[in-house]
């Protein structure tokens, strides 16, 4: 008897809400999504029936907005389908287009971060193996050295976002008790002061920075000396996302890689929210002046997992220890095979490029409303398409982020008071005029 496969009935967008409130929590933006009908950067809503200037991109995962041309080609369509209808366990079931993936991936990182790569599927369990990476590397080392099983800790900074998993719970901003409240944490891992920059960076903000500075480096050196070999890894974003779009100077994250170097620690930087072309290079580092020892990525590059040096190789990591690391699937191949793309239309038309442009254009954008809006609009700040700008409060924050939905254009909150973008980068300058616009009239509603 033959089987009979039929098609599920499609649900009217007038629905979609009340539907799926009868089993889940359903707290999002009050839109549908229309995802045949949105391109490149506008998000087009079923309920409205118009397009949304999409400045949020699914939480900086759409690096090429919705249907990007070269996703839609014959050749690509009959590629992706085969891993679309099996999906195999890449951590033992290896294939061509792996291969294929793996090889067009490495071209995003400098040579040092190409000798070790690990994929799963989620940006906090990219973190969660970064960490496991660390804590071997470390333990291995004091064991060898005599010390005993120890380098369980990770220092970690005030205003931080690395994820909701098991470890990086313990390393996540507790400011907002909805992420972390009465769940067990290790609470003796360091928590650093984060000297985070104010735009405009003048003189004096410069002055109270590096004071900020000296003492995050003082706090790390109290922790260290009162357990010399207990901490394995310092770990922090280069900009802080979640956490308030929070830039750190160059020099403080050289300082971070001078103690990691000088006191036998790794030194991860979480690119989940920076990486792959974001602020206008493939990754935020490059433009810093430091390499870490380890690199987590995700959102962009649709599979997440991490990228490490050979400084791990001072003992036997786990890298070279099967299962030491490891998960059913190993980051998931259509994933895969969709990076593999972004990555060739990223370098054919030039994309990181036009971040830098696109960025620029809304950064000065940005400023000019904090002019128009003196006081209420304050600490532009950005890098590439990676912006933010604050407000005087959370709840006028809010209000702004409702009136930019009600002029059709999607941001996200980040921190107490701020607003962050995180354009595709396709971002036309036409449709970064329109953005700022639309904002100039919510703000003019708003405030």
């Amino acid at each position: 008897m033959s089987a009979t496969v039929t098609r599920a009935s499609r649900v009217p967008a007038n629905e979609v809400h009340d539907r799926l409130r009868r089993h889940m929590l359903v707290d999002g933006f009050h839109l549908v999504a229309d995802l045949d009908k949105s391109r490149g950067p506008w998000l087009y809503d079923a309920i409205r029936e118009r397009p949304v200037l999409d400045l949020y991109t699914s939480f900086s995962t759409c690096a090429l907005g919705y249907n990007h041309p070269g996703l839609h080609t014959p050749e690509f369509r009959e590629r992706i389908l085969p891993a679309a209808l099996n999906k195999p366990a890449n951590s033992d079931l290896y294939t061509p287009e792996m291969a294929e993936f793996v090889e067009t991936f490495v071209r995003t990182l400098p040579e040092e971060l190409s000798h070790h790569l690990f994929f799963i599927e989620g940006g906090a369990l990219a973190v969660e193996n970064a960490l496991k990476t660390a804590f071997d590397w470390k333990v291995r080392k004091n064991l060898a050295a005599g010390r005993g099983e120890r380098g369980h800790k990770v220092i970690h900074f005030r205003e931080a976002f690395h994820g909701r998993s098991g470890y990086t719970m313990s390393i996540t901003n507790p400011a907002d008790p909805r992420k972390t409240q009465y769940f067990p944490q290790f609470t003796d891992w360091p928590r650093i002061s984060n000297p985070k920059l104010r735009f405009p960076a003048t003189g004096e903000v410069l002055a109270d920075v590096e004071r900020a500075e000296r003492q995050a480096i003082g706090e790390i050196e109290q922790a260290l000396a009162a357990d010399p070999h207990g901490a394995a890894c310092i770990i922090v974003e280069p900009i802080q996302g979640e956490g308030g779009d929070n830039h750190f100077r160059p020099e403080f994250l050289r300082e971070l890689r001078r103690l990691a170097d000088e006191h036998e620690l790794l030194l991860i930087f979480d690119e989940i929210q920076t990486g792959f072309g974001t602020t206008g290079t493939w990754w935020c580092f490059e433009q810093l002046g430091v390499v870490p020892d380890v690199v987590c990525f995700g959102k962009k590059t649709q599979v997440c997992g991490i990228a490490a040096t050979r400084r791990v190789e001072e003992i036997d990591s786990v890298f070279q220890v099967p299962s030491r690391i490891n998960s059913t699937w190993g980051g998931n191949l259509v994933d895969m095979m969709r990076c593999q793309r972004y990555v060739e239309i990223i370098e054919e038309e030039d994309l990181l490029a036009n971040a830098q442009r696109a960025g620029k254009l809304l950064l000065d954008g940005l400023r000019r409303l904090e002019e128009r809006f003196p006081g209420q609009v304050t600490n532009a700040r950005g890098r590439g398409l990676f912006l933010a700008f604050d407000l005087p409060d959370h709840e006028v924050r809010n209000k702004v982020l409702k009136a930019f939905l009600g002029q059709d254009v999607l941001g996200l909150p980040s921190g107490a008071r701020a607003i962050r973008f995180r354009p595709a980068l396709v971002l036309t300058p036409e449709d970064a005029q329109e953005g700022l616009r639309r904002m100039e009239q919510a703000l003019t509603a708003a405030l």
